[in-house]
C-alpha cells in the first residue's frame, strides 16, 4: 500500500498516541481508578480508533478506487478489500 508508506510517519505516531492511551488504561484499571475516569479513557481509545480508521478508509478509497490510471481489475479488488474491512469492523 503506496499510501502508508507516504503516510508512514504520521500514521506511526498516530498508532503511538493510541497505544499510550490503551497504556494509561491499564494504568487505570492497575490503579483502581473510578470507573467513570476509565470509561472515558475507553472512549477516547474508540475515539481515537475511530479517526485512524477514517483516515485510511479515506487513503486506500483514494489509492485504489479513484485514483486516475488503475485497471478495472485494481478498482474490483480494491472495492473487495475495503468491504471485506467495512464488513469485519461493523461486526
Amino acid at each position: 500500500m503506496s499510501h502508508t508508506r507516504t503516510n508512514k510517519d504520521q500514521l506511526l505516531a498516530r498508532t503511538r498516541r493510541i497505544a499510550g492511551q490503551v497504556a494509561a488504561i491499564e494504568r487505570a484499571i492497575a490503579d483502581e481508578a473510578g470507573c467513570a475516569t476509565i470509561l472515558h479513557q475507553v472512549a477516547g481509545v474508540r475515539g481515537a480508533i475511530a479517526g485512524l480508521m477514517d483516515e485510511l478508509v479515506a487513503d486506500h478509497l483514494q489509492s485504489h478506487l479513484v485514483a486516475p490510471g488503475l485497471s478495472d481489475a485494481d478498482r474490483a479488488q480494491g472495492g473487495d478489500e475495503l468491504l471485506a474491512v467495512i464488513r469485519r469492523y461493523t461486526k
